[in-house]
């Protein structure tokens, strides 16, 4: 790789070495000195980011849906930990996915649920053979995207899931354990393992065996040993800032190596009711920030544009001891109005928020630009279920965060329509990320309200 001073840097700068390659974040070494190209450098590019929570979310009394419109709002208890990012958060209420609904197919909400919730579209019934959904927002968008970077979408849970087999009253694993679909009849597996995910981010596997690759990483313990010529010369480039932003960057990458490090330290124990693959942490918190990290750094480094993460399959029987909740959520949210039942599932529904805030508070802590990461993004977090109890899709529990690069006011409670089509934010997300689509599901045409302060 070679540097010129007098010119700059291009976004696609890459540092390699030995079956490793390490994408940069943006600085301001990539933005031209003069003239109309250094306006064109200088914009952020737009991500897109989709994080999903099972099983619905408790909302009798208000648990959820906070109390007052438009700017004066107060959150509820459970959004109560969106507090600190007001101003980047706009809380959604009144969108159904009506699809997700039985009609004539019975059983299998939570199978409908999950294959919808991007798509629209309701999922054929059938466990093996045959499966159909429709193609998902993420995967609309990331053809488009994906065309700008190393991977055009990314799509991460924290549970081992696979899309064989039957999972719900007859209903395929497919339906349950991804949001994520590049045909109506393709869904994309999810990737639960960090170990396996940094690889992806990091290793090209082209110019090295992957075994011999795998063997030098845990010589020499760190991917950067790989390509230390290439940054040291890249630091000698740039100016103050630039380095400092290098340097963070680093760090981030040297300890998601240590967290992953120890996590298969630990995997290697011998559990006495299940075994988990080699990389995955053994409690929620850990793995859920190993995730969202990886994820926030492939954002960092316009790796994606594209994420989708499921912080469960839905429907799924985790339990949450490390927040006083032994019982399987899947369990508790069928609580027929038993309050110690319904206490847990709110505790359950209040670390999911905690979770996602901590995703937040990342992004808004990196520069991006003239920003943050955060303001030059847009996360949709909730489920295609409301009343887990009875399974109702329409009221759903939806929060859009981000800034979208200046198109997306925040500090909002947005009150639509009941049965309002989700689609229609789905169409608008995308038209905000410059993938404008004709239709998706049942969609009526696009939110209004959303752009508009």
């Amino acid at each position: 790789m070679t540097f010129a001073t007098n010119k700059s840097l291009s976004r696609r700068t890459v540092l390699r070495g030995l079956g490793a390659t390490v994408a940069l974040p943006f600085m301001d070494a990539m933005v031209p000195a003069h003239g109309a190209s250094r306006i064109a450098a200088s914009a952020p590019a737009l991500r897109m980011g989709f994080v999903y929570v099972p099983n619905g979310i408790m909302d009798l009394k208000g648990e959820w849906t906070p109390k007052g419109e438009g700017r004066d709002f107060e959150f509820s208890q459970i959004t109560a930990g969106l507090e600190p990012f007001r101003q980047h958060v706009n809380v959604l209420s009144g969108l159904a996915q009506l699809n997700g609904r039985a009609g004539p197919d019975g059983a299998g909400d939570h199978a409908r649920a999950g294959a919808t919730f991007l798509t629209g579209a309701r999922p054929i019934k059938t466990e093996g053979v045959g499966i159909r959904a429709g193609v998902s927002a993420d995967q609309i968008a990331a053809r488009a995207l994906g065309e700008h970077t190393q991977i055009a979408s990314l799509e991460t849970g924290i549970e081992e899931q696979s899309v064989a087999g039957g999972c719900d009253s007859g209903y395929s694993c497919a339906y349950t354990n991804t949001l994520s679909w590049r045909t109506p009849t393709t869904p994309n597996p999810v990737e639960d393992n960090p170990r396996r995910l940094f690889e992806r981010l990091f290793g090209d596997g082209e110019s090295t065996d992957p075994a011999e690759r795998l063997s030098k990483l845990r010589e020499q313990r760190t991917i950067l040993d790989f390509v230390r010529e290439d940054l040291a010369r890249l630091r000698a480039d740039l100016g103050a800032d630039d380095r400092r932003k290098l340097e963070e960057y680093v760090e981030a990458i040297r300890d998601l190596e240590r967290r992953i490090e120890r996590a298969e330290a630990q995997s290697g124990q011998e559990l006495p009711t299940f075994h988990r693959p080699g990389g995955v942490p053994d409690g929620f918190d850990e793995h859920a920030k190993l995730m969202i990290d990886l994820q926030v750094l492939a954002f960092q480094a316009d790796l994606t544009r594209v994420s989708s993460f499921m912080m469960g399959r839905e429907g799924t029987w985790r339990s949450y001891p490390s927040i006083g909740v032994p019982d399987a959520h899947h369990a508790v949210t069928h609580h027929s109005h038993d309050a110690e039942k319904i206490s847990k599932v709110i505790l359950i529904n209040k670390h999911h928020v905690k979770t996602f805030g901590y995703m937040l508070d990342k992004m808004r802590s990196i520069q991006d630009g003239d920003g943050s990461l955060l303001d030059h993004s847009m996360l949709l977090y909730g489920s295609s279920i409301s009343d887990g109890n009875q399974h109702l899709h329409h009221d759903l529990p939806l929060v859009l965060a981000g800034g979208a690069g200046g198109q997306l006011p925040g500090g909002r409670h947005l009150r639509y329509s009941r049965e309002t089509p989700m689609n229609n934010l789905l169409l608008t997300m995308l038209d905000m990320v410059g993938v404008p689509t004709e239709a998706l599901g049942d969609s009526t045409g696009r939110l209004e309200g959303l752009t508009s302060g």
